[in-house]
């Protein structure tokens, strides 16, 4: 049985890029135009209202009422009276004046609206005598706080609705992500064959099974075929001592399913790659960054990748014909100290039931990041992250029904962050068991678990 797809591409028999200063070459060579993608924030538009002004208005459909102090045409209810404006605002600076107000006349003026600023103390009058109230007047300290209130309720819708910027760097990233991801794997071809066995001596393999129950069920599973092949799986090695350090006992112990993984890894390295070329914004990054932030980011955004065929019910990863489980790692030479928590990994993330639009946006998340080791332009980097982080949440408050929305996004984010924890313990493990089997690491991968400056590259 072969995989069938007509996209077909044997990575193996391609000229060779082993480098990510290689993978990058053509990205170096382009035009920076549009360096820098600026987002427009409006500022706040607060109407020229008054605060006070909560009671009601007259709407157009109803007949024109008179101002119950002066006569002219009301526009409303203010401080539980109908009066116009000019009378409402009067009412407001009078409560606030310091001063006594005082007729030069009799105390008994006529207020009309031609006349109504001759005297102010009658007309003040008037405005108590139709029911105007004082204590309806908000303080100086009382109208800050609510136009704070209005302001934050303004940003806050604001913020739940996707700007045209953001639906256009969502559809950028969906794209580039449909382009260079292929759930079926059908573009996976060439790779070296696929051997569960550890071959060692029977003791020694004896100890290694024994010490792990996750292994134990499988240990008479039978070999499969090179195109089509599953297996079963329940949990994780728990045994800790399995891998230690490589001893001169070790050295000559085969980890079958090696090639086949480098080879698996080196296919999705390429991938992640061709997807972050394909974002403008990685492509304004100088290539020394493209270099670092690639380096750092791989490991995750391959795990990320790997996720979406997931299978939490079988603990599976379904990729097409092909499928692996976590013991097909340990048969590589991965220890369980990565394999544990990568697997609660794989599990918590997969129960978010993330769309398609969240898994590109958290990909270029982890990309992103301007605290990886070697980026020189943090500013920039962070810049970009902090607009990815935002179109994240903005589009979960946006498309998001579910009653738990609210609490999906700092899901994803702890998700993100215990995934950053194993990138180091992953570097550490592919390094060691290239000291154990030499010479079955691909370049590629080599580069990315390195700690050589991006310089050397």
């Amino acid at each position: 049985m072969t995989l069938v797809g007509s996209a077909r591409r044997d990575f193996r028999t391609e000229p060779a890029v082993n480098t990510l200063s290689q993978h990058l070459e053509s990205t170096a060579r382009m035009t920076r135009k549009d360096a820098s993608m600026q987002t427009d924030f409006e500022e706040l538009n607060m109407q020229n209202e008054d605060d006070e002004d909560e009671d009601g208005k007259v709407t157009e459909d109803e007949e024109p009422k008179a101002c119950g102090v002066c006569g002219d045409l009301a526009k409303g209810y203010h401080f539980n009276a109908l009066t116009c404006e000019g009378c409402k605002g009067f009412f407001r600076r009078a409560i606030k004046r310091s001063s006594e107000l005082q007729c030069p006349f009799l105390n008994n003026c006529i207020i009309t609206k031609s006349n109504r600023r001759s005297c102010q103390a009658c007309r003040f009058q008037k405005c108590q005598a139709i029911g105007m109230r004082k204590e309806m007047v908000m303080s100086e300290e009382e109208v800050l706080q609510r136009r704070t209130r209005i302001r934050r309720r303004k940003m806050h819708l604001a913020s739940e609705q996707i700007s045209l910027q953001q639906e256009q760097l969502i559809q950028d990233l969906v794209r580039g992500h449909r382009n260079t991801f292929d759930s079926g794997f059908s573009r996976f071809t060439g790779f070296r064959p696929m051997d569960r066995d550890l071959l060692e001596d029977h003791e020694h393999e004896s100890h290694l099974v024994t010490s792990c129950p996750f292994f134990g069920q499988s240990k008479s599973e039978p070999a499969a075929p090179t195109h089509s092949f599953s297996c079963s799986s329940s949990g994780l090695c728990e045994s800790s001592e399995t891998l230690e350090d490589p001893t001169s006992e070790e050295k000559g112990f085969i980890f079958t399913f090696l090639p086949h993984l480098v080879d698996l890894s080196t296919y999705m390295i390429q991938d992640v790659i061709r997807f972050s070329k394909s974002l403008q914004d990685f492509r304004t990054v100088i290539i020394e960054d493209q270099i670092s932030l690639l380096k750092g980011a791989a490991f995750e955004m391959m795990q990320i990748r790997f996720n979406i065929v997931f299978d939490t019910a079988t603990n599976q990863w379904k990729c097409g014909s092909i499928i692996y489980c976590i013991h097909d790692a340990f048969r590589a030479g991965f220890q369980p100290f990565l394999l544990d928590p990568l697997f609660k990994f794989h599990h918590t993330l997969r129960k978010l039931d993330l769309q398609e639009e969240e898994y590109a946006l958290i990909q270029a998340l982890s990309l992103f990041s301007p605290d990886r080791p070697g980026v020189q332009e943090h500013q920039v980097i962070d810049k970009i992250h902090e607009k990815l982080a935002l179109a994240l949440k903005t589009w979960i408050d946006c498309k998001r029904t579910d009653p738990g929305k609210h609490l999906l996004y700092p899901k994803i984010i702890a998700c993100l962050t215990e995934l950053r924890s194993m990138t180091e313990e992953y570097s550490k493990q592919i390094l060691q068991i290239q000291d154990i089997q030499p010479d079955t690491i691909s370049p590629l991968l080599m580069e990315v678990v390195s700690k050589n400056p991006c310089n050397d590259f």
